[in-house]
């Protein structure tokens, strides 16, 4: 199972693109909620007020399931497909790339406009600074105080992520395994009479 998946922290500075005449401006953004695009489409539409199409590509969370491209105006899955291609082909997710283009005067066709807004696409994506981010489940220890020092050295030695605590008399603690150890954790912590785990 996929326990890892690549994304940004910070938007790319700007590249241009040209193809005969055409200037293609492509800035990519680090992405975690649609209501984004609110702020920066008409950011970039102040910033390219010549530009005819702003046309972008996202994808969110690790499993490849929420994405979505725009060709905003330019013929059917000419731009916001080929730009989307590249987020896969760069194997990321909680990205949105923008592509805004400047009309230079010749039609490209078709092939054209796919070849310019991938090759736009790629060009921001490839001086993007990439992190790994690990794919993490929660799993909840529940234990008496007795066990804290047993737990607390458990959950060090494998440098899990403590999310949440509750340390009463009877204790809780929420953290975040990779997806690969879950079921292994989750019986090493069960074999640690009165200790019990559970996601």
């Amino acid at each position: 199972m996929k326990d890892r998946y690549k994304t940004i922290t910070a938007a790319t500075e700007e590249i241009l693109y040209k193809e005969r005449g055409s200037k293609f401006y492509a800035t990519a953004f680090p992405f975690t909620h649609e209501d984004q695009l609110n702020d920066i489409i008409p950011s970039l539409r102040n910033q390219h007020p010549k530009a005819g199409h702003h046309c972008y590509a996202w994808k969110l969370g690790p499993t490849n399931d929420v994405y979505r491209s725009n060709d905003d105006g330019e013929p059917n899955h000419s731009a916001g497909d080929p730009i989307l291609s590249q987020i896969n082909a760069f194997e990321m997710s909680d990205v949105l790339v923008v592509v805004s283009r400047i009309f230079g005067g010749t039609k490209l066709g078709v092939g054209g406009l796919i070849q310019a807004y991938r090759e736009a696409a790629r060009l921001a994506l490839d001086q993007a600074q990439i992190v790994e981010r690990v794919i993490t489940k929660d799993i909840i220890i529940s234990f008496e105080y007795p066990q804290m020092s047993q737990v607390m050295r458990f959950v060090d030695e494998h440098s899990f992520n403590i999310k949440n605590q509750d340390l009463t008399e009877s204790c809780k603690m929420t953290i975040g395994v990779p997806l690969n150890a879950v079921e292994r954790t989750l019986e090493q912590l069960n074999a640690m009479y009165p200790i019990t785990a559970s996601v």
